[in-house]
């Protein structure tokens, strides 16, 4: 059971396609010199090949092309792995770690689920992917928006699809994502973990790849006439986190999410009965009900920029107001210039 080969479920692709049997070619006489008449050679002609040889009629079913072994042989595979999992999941032989992640699931179906809102729907392009390291660990700041956490979750795609080494981002969420009903149980299969620095210094020291946002609800929540300016990225707590563990700090911008949920309003008295930090007004949200719900189709880009050293610094800095004070501002800077040049470089929200 435990050497069970696993195939992604997404891997529709075969390794080769069916070759087509040539068809056979009716031959007529071939003139050669020779002693014998040209009458006789038109009577008996003379063989010049095994190609001349073959006089047989070509029947329909020579014609039909040899049905794709390799296809047929990647359908069964495919079913053969579906099972596979599938049984490993009924009888529980599989492994989470200590936060909740199941890479299995991540890798075989929810990745899947989310693959063609990422390809298709938003149509993300992403930049700079060769700015995070192949291994060891590293510390991911992106700014944060769009109402509904989807950024996080497409910046999870970018990173695992895009990466050489396919690596996996272990996003930090926010307390009220662990305290909503199936929403707690998905993140934590996907790698989410509780934002804070005890949770985020154990990832890094095993060498993940961490992601943060520090702008929080404030910076999800925002309206949208302050769309793609970044608030206060809090009191610097993910750079101490980088400066222990000795980790890079990669700074990401990403632009498009802005757009899927543009909040003109916030009924606040509703967000206090339901516990919310704000609950959105949209041009479509609550009017039109679920289908409110339901994001624009606007263009992303997703930008990793050039990596931020901390393994340079003695122990103590971690310590340092100030020094935190000055490697926030250089993430925010660096990502809040990156935001405003590809603006720039937009020629449309949804195109």
């Amino acid at each position: 059971m435990a050497d069970a080969k696993v195939i992604p479920f997404d891997d529709d692709r075969s390794r080769g396609s069916g070759a087509q049997r040539p068809q056979r070619r009716r031959s007529g006489g071939n003139r050669r010199p020779g002693s014998e008449s040209a009458a006789v050679r038109e009577v008996h002609p003379l063989p010049t090949g095994p190609a001349e040889q073959d006089d047989v009629p070509v029947t329909a079913e020579e014609q039909r092309p040899e049905r794709p072994r390799d296809a047929e042989s990647g359908l069964e595979r495919r079913i053969a792995g579906g099972l596979s999992f599938l049984r490993r999941r009924l009888t529980g032989d599989y492994e989470v770690d200590d936060f909740g992640y199941d890479e299995e699931l991540t890798d075989q179906v929810l990745m899947s689920l989310l693959r063609p809102l990422y390809e298709k729907y938003f149509r993300v392009e992403v930049k700079g992917v060769e700015n995070i390291p192949s291994e060891g660990g590293a510390l991911i700041v992106a700014n944060h928006s769009g109402t509904l956490p989807m950024d996080g979750l497409m910046m999870q795609v970018a990173v695992h699809d895009n990466h050489p080494a396919g690596r996996h981002l272990r996003l930090l969420a926010a307390d009220l994502v662990f305290m909503l009903p199936v929403v707690n149980e998905l993140a934590r299969k996907l790698g989410h973990t509780l934002a804070c620095a005890e949770d985020a210094a154990r990832l890094l020291e095993q060498g993940e790849l961490v992601g943060v946002m520090p702008e929080g609800f404030k910076g999800l929540g925002k309206p949208f006439a302050d769309r793609y300016k970044l608030q206060r990225f809090g009191r610097g707590g993910f750079v101490s986190t980088a400066l222990r563990a000795g980790t890079p700090i990669i700074p990401c911008s990403i632009v498009g999410a802005e757009e899927i949920y543009p909040m003109i309003g916030n009924a606040k008295t509703v967000a206090r009965l339901l516990g919310f930090p704000y609950f959105p007004l949209t041009p479509t949200f609550p009017w039109l009900g679920p289908l409110g719900a339901i994001p624009l189709p606007t263009k992303w880009t997703i930008q990793f920029g050039e990596p931020i050293p901390t393994g340079g610094y003695p122990p103590e800095a971690a310590e340092d107001p100030m020094l935190m004070f000055n490697l926030t501002d250089q993430v925010r800077e660096q990502i809040q210039h990156t935001l405003y040049k590809l603006l720039v470089q937009r020629r449309s929200v949804f195109f």
